[in-house]
């Protein structure tokens, strides 16, 4: 009986015991659950440069100025225009002037309304020489804008008027098909003139700052986080499921896949850790994404330093002696696709494909027998090496694709190459001011046009970041844009993209790919069509 006795307690408590760990779980399960319904993380791969529109310029903040700003023209996860804080549009016969119809009852964050004037201000401000934007060549076709940027009229001479509080009209010098697209971008989103004037440069603080998309900036730990709320005032707020989003600058990614791992992150950056790529295709079969990017890879000549500005040869023997199907299948081994052009041959349905160096279909004995031709009538060789530094934002993938440059350069033409590597921040400042030899580069298209590529390589362009010019890729240029047959237009603009390519002015390495790892528990993201990366966190929704 005794026996019995302890027999049926030690069930009991057992039976108890199962019950409270059922609770505990449940309990853990459920703060998980609210957790994960009330909150998406997402990796930003760095520290934000600036959380103002006007002039952001880098995928990181891309990806948060989307969340924060709105214009009048959105897109969907396909990257295709669609009506945004403008209901709808006219565009002229001849193809020069719209006319937007704004929305009734838009407000800011603080629900102060949003007009026609807002706009104005807004793109004043991005052609305005004062702000400096690197993005505003986006609004060079407007009437005077060129003229604005130049300082030769002021910014309220721009070609943007108000018919009305909800009707706007921009007149351009020239038809572009493209410009819708333009419109996209988060440098043309509506801001607070009342925030900026009052704030001035402080605007953009978490207690100052006014925002017009769908989130509103609550918090901002420089290197920690940033804490994102739904805005209550954005006009499709009824269909923003996630009510925060916190972001995360995690610049190294095996710390961002470890948080993933470890539950604390749901969305990553662009890229995972390139040595786990595989590994990670087998554990995360449905998680990871690869997906083939509009964007290139690529190395800046620093041209204003004469050993590069007065050698073509040399420039030419740089670029030949990188061996790029190495790097894309055994650096990267991510999908990458070696770039023998300064443009995708995927953009616009692979219209400028046909844009390559001569060389890259040479054996690679060949390619590496000319580079060391060239390098010697360049004036270098054994007893005169060239000395170089590789400069490269902080991150895993960008040390291992100058390590192995680096070691190319070495073995093909004896280059003594030492690499250096900068917070973000800090880099984008150094290549804006040419300080540096060889700069890392990377640009993804803003839209699906072979003018997204173009500024590139624009005399005096705020994205030229090799500083290189040839007035004749400039005058080419401006010809294309006033040419209103399309085919024409293309032949110019192929002419254009050759000169950059037979001068050298970058070394493209490769068409990338960006690898996203996403929790099953987000619904609603399309990753695999977005080519562009162009992310919202509107879209998505969280559930266990």
């Amino acid at each position: 009986m005794k026996i019995k006795k302890i027999s049926w307690l030690i069930l009991l408590n057992s039976i108890v015991l199962a019950i409270l760990c059922a609770c505990s779980d449940n309990a853990k399960n459920k703060k998980i659950n609210d957790v994960q319904r009330d909150i998406l993380r997402v990796d930003l791969g760095s520290e934000v440069p600036s959380l103002d529109p006007t002039i952001s310029e880098d995928t990181s903040s891309l990806r948060l100025m989307y969340d924060l700003f709105a214009g009048l023209v959105d897109f969907d996860q396909k990257n295709v225009p669609i009506p945004g804080m403008a209901s709808s549009w006219d565009i002229s016969t001849n193809g020069k002037t719209y006319t937007f119809h704004l929305r009734p009852d838009l407000k800011f964050s603080d629900g102060s309304v949003i007009t026609t004037k807002d706009f104005i201000y807004s793109w004043q401000r991005l052609v305005d020489p004062k702000t400096a934007s690197p993005y505003n060549f986006l609004l060079s076709n407007i009437v005077n804008a060129d003229a604005i940027m130049k300082g030769k009229v002021d910014k309220t001479a721009l070609g943007i008027s108000a018919v009305d509080s909800y009707t706007l009209e921009v007149r351009l010098v020239h038809p572009d098909t493209a410009f819708i697209s333009y419109l996209t971008m988060p440098n043309l989103m509506v801001i607070s003139q009342k925030a900026i004037e009052k704030y001035g440069a402080q605007w953009t603080k978490p207690e100052n700052i006014v925002t017009s998309g769908a989130y509103v900036l609550k918090e901002h730990i420089v290197n920690g986080y940033i804490l994102a709320e739904r805005n209550p005032y954005y006009y499709l707020a009824n269909d923003v499921k996630i009510p925060k989003v916190r972001y995360l600058p995690y610049v190294d990614t095996n710390i961002a896949l470890s948080n993933y791992k470890a539950d604390n992150l749901d969305i990553n950056g662009q890229t995972v850790p390139v040595d786990q790529y595989k590994k990670l295709k087998r554990e995360y079969p449905k998680q990871l994404h690869t997906v083939k990017w509009e964007s290139i890879d690529y190395y800046d000549f620093n041209m204003t330093l004469p050993k590069f500005a007065n050698n073509l040869k040399l420039r030419k023997a740089l670029s030949m002696a990188v061996d790029r199907d190495v790097l894309t299948k055994e650096v990267l081994q991510a999908g990458q696709t070696a770039l023998y052009s300064v443009v995708t041959p995927t953009i616009e349905n692979a219209k400028y494909a046909n844009i390559n160096y001569d060389w890259a279909k040479w054996s690679r004995k060949k390619q590496i027998e000319e580079a060391r031709k060239l390098y010697k009538e360049a004036g270098y060789g054994i007893n005169n090496p060239l000395e170089l530094t590789i400069s490269y934002n902080t991150n895993d993938r960008a040390k291992k694709m100058a390590l192995a440059v680096a070691s190319m350069w070495k073995d093909v033409l004896g280059v003594d190459t030492k690499i250096q590597n900068q917070e973000w921040k800090t880099f984008l400042q150094a290549r804006h001011k040419a300080d540096f030899d060889i700069a890392r580069d990377g640009w993804v298209a803003d839209y699906n046009s072979v003018t997204s590529y173009t500024p590139l390589y624009q005399c005096g362009n705020g994205q030229n970041n090799s500083h290189y010019c040839n007035m004749q890729y400039n005058q080419l240029l401006d010809q294309a844009i006033g040419v209103q047959d399309i085919k024409k237009q293309q032949q110019l603009y192929r002419k254009a993209l050759t000169v950059a390519l037979n001068d050298y002015a970058t070394i493209p390495l490769c068409q990338a790919t960006y690898q996203r790892l996403v929790k099953p528990y987000v619904k609603g993201y399309h990753v695999d069509g977005n080519y562009l990366d162009h992310v919202q966190s509107k879209w998505f929704s969280l559930s266990k």
